[in-house]
C-alpha cells in the first residue's frame, strides 16, 4: 500500500522549465462562475452599446449596413473577447482580474495568443448539450440554452479542473494570492546586496529566468530554510559554478541576489553602494548563520 498522500485541497504543484516548484491554488468552476457572469455582463453591456450608437446615426430602421455592423460585433464579442483579452492581459480577462484568477500554462508559464484564443473557442464545446425553446412553449426549435454539463464533466474528472480547451491547450486556470501581487518584493538580508555586488556585471538574466527570479523572491518566505535550498540549488548550483563563486554559497541568497541586481538595485530610491564583503563571508553553512534563516 502506498504511502503517498492525495492533497485534499485544491493546490497542485507545477514544475518550471528551470526545475522549479511552485505550489497553485488551482480555480474550480464555482470560484470561475463569477467571472463569467461578470464577462458576460460586460459583453451584453458593450453589445447594447454598439446598437444604441448604431441605431442613434442611422435610425431605429437601421439598414443593411448597421445590421451587419452589429452582427460583426456580436462575433467579435462572441468569439475573441476573452481570447484578445488573455493574450494582452497575460492570461485575464476584466471578469478574471477582478476576481484575482489567471490563465497559466501547465508548467506555469504566461499563455501565448494561440491559446489563449482556442481555449476561448473550444469554449462552445463545454456548453453542450443546448436546450431547446421548445421547453417553453409552442416555438420553432432553436438550440440556444447551454446547460454546460459536458464543461463540468469534464473539470469534474481532472483534480486541475480543467475544462475541454484548457486541455487541449495545455492551460489551466489559478488562483493569485494577493500577497503576490504588490509589486517588488522586499529583500531584507544586508548580505543579498553584497552577494550582488561580486556578479559579473555584463551578465543579463533571460526573460523566463527573470520570472523564476520574481516567483522564487515573493514565495520564498513561505518556505523553511531547508526547503529554499533544496528549491533554490536547482537553479543556484549551476549559477555557482558559472560566477566561480565558492561551492558552499548559499543558493537561497544567490537567487535573492539575482533578483536584487535585476529588480532593485537600479531604482532610483536605493541607497549607495555597499562595501564589498570577502566571498567566504557569504557562505551558506558558516557558523555565523549556521541555522539562521535569510
Amino acid at each position: 500500500m502506498s504511502t503517498a498522500l492525495n492533497q485534499l485541497d485544491t493546490t497542485i504543484q507545477v514544475v518550471t522549465p528551470e526545475n522549479i516548484a511552485f505550489d497553485y491554488r488551482v480555480a474550480g468552476p464555482f470560484r470561475r462562475l463569477p467571472a463569467f457572469l461578470l464577462d458576460l455582463a460586460i459583453r451584453i453591456a458593450a453589445f447594447l452599446l454598439i446598437v444604441f450608437i448604431i441605431n442613434f446615426f442611422t435610425g431605429a430602421g437601421g439598414g443593411g449596413l448597421a445590421v451587419a455592423v452589429i452582427l460583426i460585433g456580436w462575433f467579435v464579442s462572441e468569439w475573441f473577447y476573452g481570447g484578445l483579452f488573455e493574450a494582452y492581459w497575460n492570461g485575464q480577462t476584466p471578469g478574471k482580474r477582478i476576481m484575482g484568477l489567471r490563465v497559466l500554462t501547465t508548467d506555469g508559464q504566461p499563455i501565448n495568443g494561440l491559446q489563449a484564443v482556442m481555449r476561448n473557442v473550444f469554449r462552445t464545446a463545454d456548453m453542450y448539450p443546448m436546450l431547446s425553446l421548445q421547453i417553453l412553449g409552442d416555438v420553432p426549435p432553436a438550440y440556444i440554452f447551454p446547460t454546460f454539463f459536458v464543461g463540468l464533466a469534464v473539470m469534474a474528472c481532472n483534480r486541475r479542473f480543467q475544462r475541454v480547451g484548457d486541455l487541449v491547450c495545455g492551460t489551466l486556470v489559478v488562483i493569485e494570492e494577493k500577497p503576490w501581487l504588490t509589486g517588488v518584493a522586499k529583500v531584507e538580508d544586508p548580505r543579498t546586496a553584497q552577494l550582488a555586488e561580486l556578479l559579473p556585471a555584463d551578465f543579463r538574466v533571460s526573460r523566463s529566468m527573470a520570472r523564476t527570479l520574481s516567483s522564487y523572491a515573493e514565495r520564498r518566505h513561505y518556505f523553511t530554510p531547508a526547503r529554499r535550498r533544496e528549491i533554490a540549488g536547482h537553479l543556484g548550483e549551476p549559477l555557482v559554478r558559472r560566477f566561480g563563486l565558492p561551492a558552499d554559497t548559499s543558493y537561497d541568497l544567490l537567487l535573492c541576489a539575482l533578483y536584487y541586481r535585476t529588480f532593485i538595485s537600479d531604482r532610483p530610491e536605493e541607497s549607495p553602494r555597499r562595501e564589498v564583503p570577502r566571498p567566504h563571508d557569504l557562505a551558506a553553512e558558516s557558523n555565523a548563520s549556521k541555522g539562521s534563516d535569510p
